[in-house]
């Protein structure tokens, strides 16, 4: 595995227009913005300062006055990990017993009516402290993935859509540079907070997908749009299906990415109830039970401080959740999932299954990252929220409920027996049923 990739320390000064005091709403201009509190806001004095340095020195002084996020990283010193080889990409896959809270985590309407929500700045732990910028505060995570792993949330509680916000997503990438890949969960992939907008961070060359992406598009994909403003790829690698959007042109960016959405949503409609070639849930190529005994890689055991040791933190889930505020919407872990009484209630409704209500944002994981010149989004397309086998009992089980992170390439298992026991053909099984499926991405790609 590559090590992380470390960012130029150099970051491209913030526009006034992206960056605001803390304060009232005033100070953004937005009239909307709820007062913050200006204890909670570290570093407000030193508004000189890049965004990046603000999130590095918020990092480390809640690594020393948090006694949860102290708890959190140490927790990554644990990891185990295995590798899965598949056509010229690598799969890693984590045991993280920790996070069975977060993979089980209800999501329901009336769950997330019921709990107090985590992300809300009247909710969160005395001892966390953020960075502000424009609408949005930079918090520390205290259930770390990664090394340096933040959530950050919209100051108002709105409910999680990327459309409005994808404009600010770039901001933030721009403003945090190299050091960092941001990633969106959409409220049915992977957020466990689908009722307040947020997006999460970590550092750059974790998901072997930051480091793979171009290798995909040259052995999996192709371009499809290469001109002076803007390159597109689309990419069907066996297991995920997604598009690849790159330019230093922040308009042509926002523009292209909204014929994407728009193209998806409406593929997505259009598909009603059916399901799509190669996007089936069956036990396709070994999957249930194959060993598939020359994919698996060696199990790394304790090797805390290698990029495969990252992991014990919320994957696709957000900042301080259940365990930090009391709220007890994700307390129930008995029975993964049963807050949705089974798969069939659960996954239809998600997608293509039953189609996308006007109320719904189209299935989508992104993945954000700036260069010195320009920026990298990639939109992986989806179907299902979780794979049919996570609401099986017995043998069949398998706890596995992928958002971002995930199809970047770091798959979490919180239970132990999957950990030993998944194969590479349960991966591919289990993505494959999850993705969108190739003629869904092909029709998107032609109408975008």
């Amino acid at each position: 595995m590559s090590s992380h990739k470390k960012g130029s320390s150099q970051q491209q000064s913030n526009k006034p227009s992206d960056r605001t005091s803390s304060g009232t709403g005033d100070a953004s201009g937005n009239p909307d913005r709820p007062p913050i509190d200006r204890s909670r806001i570290l570093g407000a004095e030193e508004p000189q300062r890049s965004l990046s340095e603000r999130v590095m020195a918020l990092l480390d002084h809640q690594r020393k006055h948090w006694p949860m996020l102290v708890e959190g990283y140490e927790s990554l010193k644990t990891v185990e990990t295995r590798s899965f080889e598949f056509d010229g990409f690598v799969m890693t896959v984590q045991c993280n017993p920790g996070r069975i809270v977060s993979s089980s985590a209800k999501v329901d309407d009336r769950s997330i009516r019921e709990r107090r929500c985590f992300l809300c700045m009247d909710n969160l732990p005395s001892e966390q402290r953020g960075v502000d910028y424009g609408d949005y505060i930079l918090l520390c995570n205290p259930f770390p993935i990664f090394r340096d792993h933040l959530t950050i949330a919209h100051m108002r509680h709105i409910p999680q859509r990327i459309r409005g916000a994808f404009g600010p997503m770039l901001d933030l990438a721009r403003g945090l540079g190299e050091r960092f890949t941001l990633f969106y969960n959409g409220p049915r992939c992977g957020a466990s907070a689908p009722d307040h907008l947020h997006f999460q961070a970590g550092e750059r060359g974790f998901m072997p997908m930051d480091i793979d992406w171009e290798r995909m598009v040259d052995r999996q994909g192709e371009w499809v749009i290469d001109d002076s403003r803007l390159r597109a790829a689309r990419v069907d690698d066996g297991l995920r299906r997604y598009v690849i959007l790159e330019s230093g042109d922040k308009a042509a960016l926002e523009d292209r990415f909204e014929r994407l959405y728009r193209s998806f949503a409406e593929v997505t409609a259009s598909m009603g109830g059916s399901r799509d070639t190669g996007a089936t849930g069956s036990r396709d190529t070994g999957a249930t039970g194959s060993r598939d005994t020359g994919t698996a890689g060696s199990r790394d055991t304790g090797t805390a401080g290698s990029r495969e040791t990252k992991a014990t933190g919320n994957v696709g889930t957000e900042a301080a959740g259940s365990k930090a505020t009391g709220a007890d919407g994700t307390k129930d872990i008995g029975a993964a999932g049963s807050s949705e009484t089974g798969s069939s209630v659960e996954n239809e409704g998600h997608g293509i299954t039953r189609g996308n209500r006007g109320d719904e944002e189209p299935m989508l994981n992104i993945l954000v990252s700036r260069e010195p010149d320009r920026w990298r989004v990639i939109v992986f397309l989806r179907r299902k929220h979780r794979p049919d086998r996570y609401f099986l009992e017995g043998e069949e089980k398998m706890v596995f409920s992928p958002a971002a992170v995930d199809f970047g390439g770091v798959c979490i298992l919180p239970v132990r027996r999957d950990f030993e026991r998944i194969t590479a053909g349960d991966l591919r099984s289990m993505f494959r049923e999850v993705s969108a499926g190739p003629q869904v991405l092909d029709e998107v790609v032609r109408r975008m």
